[in-house]
């Protein structure tokens, strides 16, 4: 089968065809077309975060928690950007939607635009790997499509960066016009872009978009909704995951030694039937020259915003 055969050139780092490419993000557009602003998921289910062009590391994040053939997965977007396979990594996870459409969420994050990955790498990817940009907005193409959010089991939220001043209720959150670049303010910014910190109100992010929010906005938010849970992702934890708030709120990476460079280890975070939380850690792996394109260039990535 067709698919099957781009799911291991995809694994094995190949290049695939412009036309090929093309045919992948137009099969996920149709099937995410059908998909509303947050999803629901049943559980069992596997939430991840960020995974950054690590291919290498995304294909052991499966190996140590069951696989898309046995296992339900969230991810919480930056699928792309700072690692050198970003388009492989993105295009594994579309292909994977594809054949298991039930198995897989895939949450926008606020990576997945046409402004930050003209900066943070995944453009140059592109043009270094065909010469132009076509796959590049092929793929822009399919971020616009991403849910904003997806609820587990009524109970848990998961979301890619955070709160919102504007959103209150989920209800708000299904009113977005989703289908365009990330706006630079409101409800679809925030919840892309906002982080968790100790404030007492809402505060403007150093980040330049989204906001910071504190352990009242959470308490807030998740009794208003009836959850018990806010699973999200966007901030790089050396541990892996961080719990805030009493339980509240963790932050869940999924991309370990960052950047080649950052040293710390990944996680991924599976909620049973019961809503019990069971973390799985692992280390990054040093792919091996002669595999696909498998070498890790030596070009240094951007400057960190986050920092």
């Amino acid at each position: 089968m067709e698919l099957e055969k781009t799911i291991r050139l995809l694994k094995e780092g190949k290049h695939l065809s412009e036309e090929r490419v093309y045919d992948i993000c137009l099969k996920s557009q149709e099937l995410l077309i059908t998909e509303g602003n947050v999803t629901h998921v049943d559980t069992p289910v596997t939430i991840c975060g960020d995974i950054h062009g690590q291919l290498h590391d995304l294909l052991t994040l499966f190996e140590k928690s069951g696989g898309v053939e046995k296992t339900r997965y969230v991810f919480l977007g930056d699928f792309v950007d700072r690692g050198f396979y970003s388009l492989e990594s993105f295009l594994l996870l579309l292909c994977y939607k594809i054949r298991y459409p039930d198995r897989i969420t895939l949450i926008r994050g606020n990576h997945e635009t046409r402004q930050i990955t003209k900066v943070y790498g995944f453009y140059d990817e592109v043009m270094r790997k065909y010469g132009n940009s076509n796959v590049w907005r092929y793929c822009c193409e399919v971020f616009d499509y991403l849910s904003l959010g997806a609820i587990i089991n009524n109970r848990i939220f998961c979301v890619h960066g955070g709160l919102s001043p504007d959103v209150s209720t989920i209800n708000e959150i299904k009113a977005i016009d989703r289908k365009q670049e990330v706006p630079h303010e409101g409800a679809m910014c925030d919840l892309l872009w906002s982080d968790p910190d100790d404030v007492d109100k809402w505060s403007l992010s150093p980040r330049g978009a989204g906001f910071l929010f504190g352990s009242n906005e959470v308490e807030e938010f998740l009794h208003t909704n009836g959850f018990e849970l806010i699973a999200r992702a966007h901030q790089l934890v050396m541990e892996g995951y961080k719990e805030m708030f009493d339980g509240g709120l963790v932050t869940v990476w999924s991309a370990p030694n960052y950047c080649y460079r950052c040293g710390n280890v990944a996680a991924v975070l599976k909620i049973d039937d019961q809503l019990e939380r069971n973390y799985t850690i692992f280390d990054a792996v040093q792919p091996q020259d002669g595999v696909g394109n498998a070498i890790i260039p030596t070009k240094q990535p951007q400057m960190d915003y986050f920092l």
